[in-house]
């Protein structure tokens, strides 16, 4: 009987609303944040659409707003006149349906009703996936909020496709999408793409929903979902299997929704694995560890690749019969890697290091398909829970490089090429500088880039005069300018055979399992605390600076100097650090920002060359891609 659902339903928001009170929330409908003509730069009119039901969220007339909870359930009583409205209404969707569409407006992807409350509370309450309304868009004034910003996006999407169910509030979410399903941007999709891709979206909503409840957040898990299995390879798989790969992904899904933190191991408190020469009553001989690598290219045509080959064997070496090794090179593809971890599976390999960025989204697969091995990814600041990331912390070396080239400049001019505006790369950056101006009053920090279109920031600087530059790890000091004749004075130095030799000693001494971060994903990130980073010079640093540097390489490993010291500003004027407490890993990671120190720029996205925006989807920080 339609009385006994409005029971229920009216049970359900009052339960909504003593939880909402309870968490100190407002309770009942959220109601349109302003005027019309003041929120929207210009109004559109969108006819008569099927509006998804979780994106119905408010009212436009404030009067109506406690008369629902929140989720559109009743919240008058049982015997009032918007009780038998409502059970009227009841009754007729139950013979016949309810035919006569809403009428709403839409601001930033939610929905407001002008028109037609309880008719959307009814068929909420009976599960509708959408609701029939007309619909008038208000388009918000331009604005850096991150989420108009992301709205914006959602209309050049709706542009090339109609679509409105897929929502996202982030910058940079509907361009990755686009890029996961190899779709030009400007492209208009054909009638036949919207209605796979609706039918694909549809089936994968109604198994999250069985599994996870939270009809909010579907967009956002479909995006993690064809991230880790690809749209292709995925789009015609039955509900029975996408509900078995969402079993398998649901600490990646609970990490990307519920947007935990990354958990960030600084430092390493294991202690070496060595063998009694006396074997007694308690004695156990530690398990053997069958560890591969996976390299993306070649040790002969890389440098990265050949510095992590050294790095195996290294840890072979220094570890004895405790650890076998094995590699796989030239692993440039999703196929060729699963292949390789195929291989090292069927051999009894147990863990898995894939040394490249590039590699994380395909590593992530393989560990959810293959839940019993160990593989860890060298990038940093992942959010993926299935991998761990470790990579050097590099911002300590380049603070003791900035001082050296602060010491040694005769005019204070010092130039720096980074690479990518990545998640820690920041830091090296303004490190560099903190370190220079520690030593030399007069420092100014030339920044340049070495992945634009535009053309190699090197080359940049050597034309402005400078002959004091960071570049590629090493400091060179020209011998006049805008010549390449010079010579190196420091070089900073990845020992990465210590780094596999402390992460497979966790797998050894059961570190491992403490480390565990449930939803959160962990990552190593180690420096020259640790000894995995290095800072080395030549002759030709004079021997006071060479003593200088004895003393901050020391200061630096026993944690007696921290490269952000002091009040620190950014080139706005704006006081980013003035606190006597050290900066956290994540601010460190997260730094977008610039010190005044530093004559230059980030650059946009767009400007970069088409690999380094690849590699800045993966790694990139602030408005590059979602922050870590």
């Amino acid at each position: 009987m339609a009385s006994n659902d409005y029971q229920k339903a009216s049970r359900l928001g009052m339960k909504e609303n003593r939880d909402m009170e309870g968490r100190g929330e407002k309770p009942g409908l959220m109601i349109l944040p302003g005027a019309p003509e003041k929120l929207a730069q210009r109004q559109e009119s969108l006819g008569i659409v099927e509006i998804p039901a979780e994106l119905i969220v408010g009212t436009c007339n404030a009067l109506r707003a406690e008369a629902f909870s929140a989720s559109f359930y009743p919240a008058a009583g049982a015997n009032t006149e918007f009780a038998e409205k409502w059970t009227n209404l009841c009754n007729i969707h139950l013979d016949e349906g309810i035919r006569d569409p809403i009428k709403a407006v839409e601001y930033l992807n939610r929905y407001y009703v002008i028109e037609g409350h309880k008719r959307v509370s009814v068929l909420k309450y009976f599960g509708a996936v959408s609701i029939p309304g007309v619909v008038t868009r208000l388009i918000p004034y331009p604005s850096e909020d991150p989420e108009v910003i992301a709205y914006q996006e959602f209309l050049n999407f709706y542009h090339i496709t109609g679509i409105f169910f897929l929502v996202f509030r982030q910058p940079g979410q509907y361009t990755k999408l686009l890029k996961l399903m190899d779709r030009d941007p400007k492209e208009e999709w054909s009638v036949e793409l919207t209605y796979q891709f609706r039918s694909f979206y549809y089936l994968f909503r109604e198994s999250y929903l069985r599994g996870f409840g939270n009809e909010t957040q579907v967009s956002r898990a479909f995006l993690t979902y064809i991230e880790i299995f690809g749209y292709q390879a995925s789009v015609h798989k039955p509900l029975r299997q996408l509900t078995d790969d969402l079993g398998k992904i649901r600490q990646e899904i609970e990490n990307q929704v519920g947007q935990v933190e990354s958990t960030v191991v600084l430092e390493d408190h294991t202690k070496p694995v060595v063998r009694s020469p006396i074997p007694g009553p308690f004695w156990r001989v530690p398990t053997k560890v069958q560890v591969a690598f996976i390299h993306e290219d070649s040790a002969q045509l890389s440098h990265w690749t050949y510095n992590h080959e050294y790095g195996r064997i290294r840890l072979e070496r220094a570890m004895g019969d405790l650890v076998s090794t094995t590699s796989y090179e030239s692993c440039d593809t999703e196929e060729k890697i699963a292949q390789a971890v195929e291989d090292g599976v069927n051999k009894g390999v147990g863990v898995f290091f894939t040394t490249h960025p590039r590699l994380l989204l395909p590593s992530v697969k393989q560990a959810v398909l293959h839940p019993n091995i160990k593989v860890m990814n060298c990038s940093v600041s992942t959010r993926y829970p299935s991998v761990r990331t470790y990579f050097p912390r590099l911002y300590g070396a380049t603070f003791v490089m900035g001082a050296i080239a602060g010491a040694m400049s005769q005019d204070g001019r010092i130039g720096y090429v980074a690479d990518y505006p990545t998640c820690g790369g920041i830091a090296c950056i303004n490190a560099f500088a903190q370190g220079a101006r520690m030593v030399n009053a007069n420092a100014r920090i030339y920044l340049e880039w070495s992945k634009l279109k535009s053309g190699d920031g090197l080359f940049q600087l050597m034309d402005r005069g400078l002959t004091m530059i960071y570049y590629q790890d090493r400091l060179r000091e020209y011998d006049r300018p805008g010549t390449e004749e010079g010579h190196n004075l420091a070089l900073i130095q990845c020992y990465w055979g210590k780094m596999y030799q402390r992460l497979v000693r966790r797998m050894l001494d059961k570190s491992w399992k403490q480390e565990e971060g449930g939803s959160s994903a962990v990552n190593y990130w180690w420096g020259m605390t640790q000894g995995v980073v290095g800072v080395m010079y030549s002759r030709r640093v004079p021997a006071g600076t060479r003593r200088l540097v004895g003393i901050l390489r020391d200061a630096m490993h026993t944690q007696k100097l921290d490269a952000f010291y002091g009040t620190i500003y950014d080139q706005c004027g704006n006081v980013v650090h003035d606190d006597e407490i050290p900066m956290s890993a994540q601010q460190i990671l997260k730094m977008n920002w610039l010190s005044s120190y530093v004559e230059g720029r980030i650059p946009d996205l767009e400007e970069f060359l088409p690999e380094a925006q690849e590699f800045l989807s993966l790694q990139g920080v602030g408005r590059y891609g979602e922050t870590p």
